[in-house]
């Protein structure tokens, strides 16, 4: 069997991996010139979509579960996506169910899921607890997790290393001469905020020798209001900060709204960088500096990774974790 990747493709064509599989699926969206380059790469790099599928052709179902926080999240979306796009390629059909990452609600799913005989499963959520990781540790299929974290790291995951990421955007404020930074952070009670996203932030302040302020870090629940709410906190500071990170790019829309209802101007009363780089990045004005999370290809690689598992073959590294880096537009000074 070919051990091609569509990552291979992809970088061989110079285009992203949702392309390359719109080509494979038939997908008319795609430019004619793009078509022929994808395909071109796939001849000479003797890539096989479906030998995968084909092996799996004994199986009765080939059925795979997504279990999601909130489809209408533009983040998580943009996740299945990517999951959808590679199950689609592998010839898998998916069952999609929202959580509302109420933790009864995602033990429920998953019990759900298995009762329906899905060959694997592929979790999201905010906060992956020590009982859902005991569930995973029973369960009779594969089970990876996307953009979702595991701090025991015995579940298969995909993500970024949000700590670091963090990290890179704070030394960058630092460096354009910010001393006091705001940060918006997701809910703390949630390991990817409080465990690496903020632990990144206080660890570019302490490398910088600025000293941590409780005050200038605001929670929020990754809701657009809940930025609009966390600018108004911060606008009641004695001493403002003069750029605020934010953790999702929803929160930072918020902020930025928030920030220019009271007229401020953005990026020169505050420079804002947001978190994920989903498409409301570049709906705003001034567009969003932000983390590239590569969200597309988190859940297309968590996706290709199940399929490894549910195939039995061997599976290098089952903790995965993908480029990040910032995305410079205009809520940031150049």
């Amino acid at each position: 069997m070919s051990s091609v990747t569509i990552y291979d493709v992809a970088r061989e064509a110079s285009v992203s991996m949702a392309t390359v599989s719109r080509v494979v699926n038939g997908n008319p969206n795609v430019k004619p010139t793009t078509r022929k380059k994808v395909l071109d790469a796939i001849d000479r790099l003797g890539y096989r979509p479906n030998a995968v599928a084909r092996g799996l052709a004994s199986k009765k179902t080939t059925t795979v579960g997504v279990i999601i926080p909130d489809i209408s999240s533009t983040f998580y979306s943009e996740l299945a996506r990517g999951i959808e796009d590679i199950a689609t390629m592998y010839k898998y059909n998916i069952i999609l169910s929202n959580s509302d990452q109420n933790k009864d609600k995602e033990l429920h799913l998953l019990n759900t899921m298995l009762g329906k005989q899905v060959d694997g499963i592929v979790f999201m959520s905010g906060n992956v607890t020590e009982e859902l990781v005991e569930q995973f540790k029973r369960s009779p299929v594969p089970i990876v997790l996307a953009a979702s974290v595991d701090l025991s790291e015995t579940t298969p995951s995909v993500n970024i290393n949000y700590e670091q990421s963090a990290y890179d955007v704070i030394s960058m404020l630092v460096e354009k001469g910010h001393k006091r930074i705001a940060y918006v952070e997701g809910p703390a009670e949630e390991p990817i905020n409080r465990l690496k996203k903020t632990v990144g932030y206080k660890r570019a302040l302490a490398d910088a020798g600025i000293p941590f302020d409780e005050e200038l870090v605001v929670e929020g629940d990754y809701t657009y209001d809940s930025g609009i709410e966390a600018f108004e906190k911060i606008d009641e500071l004695t001493e403002k900060p003069t750029a605020i990170f934010v953790g999702t790019d929803e929160m930072a829309l918020g902020v930025i709204h928030g920030a220019q209802d009271r007229n401020y101007t953005i990026p020169d009363d505050f420079e804002i960088v947001g978190f994920d780089n989903t498409r409301l990045s570049t709906m705003v004005r001034p567009q969003l500096t932000t983390v590239v999370q590569p969200t597309y290809d988190i859940g297309a690689v968590a996706m290709r990774l199940l399929t490894k598992y549910m195939n039995k073959e061997e599976v290098d590294n089952h903790i995965v974790e993908l480029p990040h880096r910032i995305e410079y537009r205009q809520s940031t000074k150049q």
